[in-house]
Formats: structure tokens, C-alpha cells, sequence
């Protein structure tokens, strides 16, 4: 039986990859985690996270401490690593850019000396970010795996160092790294630190009578392409089974492509309430924003085949109703 570790498996993109791994293999699933961390994306396997002969296993430890990644791996010796675990927030990372920097810079560093030194074998997905290519002219979209980074804020650019490391791993010392840069996917259990999860957030604790019926948003005239995070993780999957070339990397990404006050329209088509009002909050805005995120999938495609099958509508509709359920069982929460 085949073992895969995922690092960042609470959270969205993890908890997601960990649903799909659990119905498309039959491998021995392991999860790195903190302490600290929330479970809450994990709640559905718990029980069979209990049980002692589980295909889930959960693991502490931390990318900020490197005896505790070579404990990890010693322990599962897995052979496929997905490395998610990162402060991903953008707009976070400006208040705290040291911590950025060292999670995702060094904490990769970490992971990956690990790896040389107990699993070199693993094949290992590498999680950049299309955010390391901020601010592109608009005649160099849609935007290609050659294009230049221009990072707009801290995390962009320890993304920028993520996607470094994974391929210098690969060419100096020949780990099997594939690296990718997701362009922006949401949808059930997206953080509430992200726009779009924000407004489904605040739209769900007005219909349910926590707050006023106001939006707080942003910067809305930004451009993304979205794709669903449930076709995210079968592109990632593909990546580690389809024998690619290690040191590779690839943009992957959606085909709807709108504003962010695009996203903002359908979240309240979709709500049950008709006097929404929507407030510009300046501390929802970025210093600099990467405004033309459109990616060009063409190489991943042709490769894998791949394709997202969810469709922008769905994704909306599932978020929405994802903080709907949340609220219902949980109450007024903060509406960051």
C-alpha cells in the first residue's frame, strides 16, 4: 500500500485533498499537524480517525521545527509528500511578514532537507502560489509558467521562495519535485480571511440575524479566474501519479474569469435577503494588489488532461451554503 503525507492537511486545500484520496485510492493517508491546530475541516473522519487500524493518521509537528519533519517522516516513510502547510493569507501577511517568510521560506527549506536526508525517493508537490507573478501587463495575459515574478505583497513572495526551493531541490540534489502555481480556488471551508469566503460569511450571518445586512469589502475591480478546490485536488493528485518530469512546474487554474465585485453579485443573487448593502472597509485593501490573475493551463492540460468539471455557479452556491451550516450550528462568529 502506498503511504502519502500531507502537510496543511486541516485546511482547506488538505482537507479537500485528504476527501479525494480517501475515495479515489487505497493508500495510507498521513496528515502533519500542530498541536494547535483547528479540526474542524476534519470532523467527518474522525471516527475513522480513532479507529486503530485507520487509513487516516495524524501527526504533530511543525515546518518551523526541523526534528520534529524528520521525526515525521522516519515514522511514515511516505511515498508521496503534498506540501500545503503555509500562512496563506495575503492580506494577513503584510501585518505579519517575518512569520510569512519564515513558515513558508524556511519552513519548506526545512521540509525539503528533511526529505533528502530520510525519504529521497518521495515524489513531492511543491504548492507555489499564482500570486508570485503579481502585477502583470495586461498584454502578457493570460499568464504562463514563464512569465516573471513581480510579487505585490509578503506572501507573494515567500511563495516566490517555495516555488525557488522546489526546483533547486530538484536539480541539485535530485528530489522528485513538481511544483504548481494554483491560481485563486474556493469553496466549502475556505478561510474567512479571503474575500470570497468573507462575503458568503457575512451574507450568511445576515440571513440568519447576527448582523446587519452590509458586505464589507475591499478592492472589487481585481480580476481572478476561479476553479473549485475539489477539482484543485484532482489536478494534484494527477501531478504525483502521471510520471512527469521532476523539477517541473505548472500554472493550474479555472476558466471562469470575473471581478471580484463580480463574485460579491452572484454570493447575493444567491442570498435570501433583497436589501443588501455593501461598504468599502479600507482595511480590506491591499497596499498593492495583484489585479489580472488569469492563468494559461495549456501545458498542465495537455499533460494530464486534466480539466475542472465544477462549475463557477456551484462553487458560489456550496460556499454559501457551507457558512449557512456553519452559522446554524455555531452562532454569531467575528466578521472578518
Amino acid at each position: 500500500m502506498k503511504k502519502v503525507l500531507i502537510t496543511g492537511i486541516t485546511g482547506m486545500v488538505g482537507s479537500h485533498l485528504l476527501d479525494h484520496l480517501i475515495e479515489s485510492s487505497d493508500w495510507e493517508i498521513h496528515g502533519l499537524i500542530r498541536w494547535r491546530s483547528p479540526l474542524e475541516n476534519l470532523v467527518h473522519h474522525v471516527d475513522e480517525i480513532n479507529k486503530s487500524d485507520s487509513r487516516i493518521k495524524l501527526h504533530y509537528g511543525d515546518l518551523n521545527d526541523y526534528g520534529s519533519l524528520v521525526t515525521v517522516l522516519k515514522d511514515t516513510k511516505p511515498d508521496f509528500i503534498f506540501h500545503l502547510a503555509a500562512q496563506s493569507f495575503p492580506r494577513t501577511s503584510f501585518d505579519a511578514p517575518i512569520e510569512t517568510l519564515q513558515t513558508n521560506i524556511l519552513g519548506t527549506c526545512a521540509l525539503l532537507e528533511a526529505i533528502k536526508s530520510v525519504c529521497p525517493e518521495a515524489m513531492i508537490h511543491v504548492c507555489s502560489s499564482s500570486e508570485v507573478f503579481g502585477r502583470v501587463p495586461k498584454e502578457r495575459v493570460p499568464i504562463s509558467e514563464n512569465e516573471n515574478f513581480h510579487p505585490a505583497s509578503p506572501y507573494a513572495i515567500s511563495k516566490a521562495g517555495t516555488d525557488l526551493l522546489g526546483r533547486f531541490y530538484a536539480e541539485a540534489y535530485g528530489l522528485k519535485t513538481y511544483t504548481t502555481r494554483m491560481f485563486t480556488h474556493t469553496g466549502p471551508r475556505r478561510g474567512d480571511v479571503f474575500a470570497e469566503s468573507s462575503f458568503a460569511k457575512q451574507i450568511a450571518l445576515a440571513e440568519a440575524g447576527h448582523i446587519d445586512p452590509v458586505v464589507n469589502v475591499g478592492n472589487l475591480d481585481s480580476l481572478r479566474t476561479i476553479a473549485d478546490v475539489r477539482d484543485a485536488v484532482r489536478a494534484y493528485k494527477m501531478l504525483l501519479t502521471m510520471n512527469l518530469e521532476p523539477g517541473s512546474y505548472f500554472n493550474i487554474g479555472g476558466e471562469y474569469t470575473c471581478t471580484v465585485g463580480e463574485i460579491l453579485e452572484k454570493l447575493i443573487s444567491l442570498s435570501t435577503l433583497n436589501n443588501i448593502e455593501v461598504k468599502i472597509d479600507q482595511n480590506r485593501i491591499r497596499p498593492i494588489d495583484a489585479d489580472l490573475q488569469i492563468p494559461d493551463t495549456t501545458l498542465f492540460r495537455g499533460l494530464t488532461g486534466w480539466e475542472p468539471v465544477i462549475s463557477f455557479e456551484q462553487t458560489m452556491q456550496d460556499l454559501l451554503d457551507y457558512w449557512r451550516q456553519r452559522i446554524s450550528q455555531t452562532g454569531s462568529t467575528l466578521t472578518r
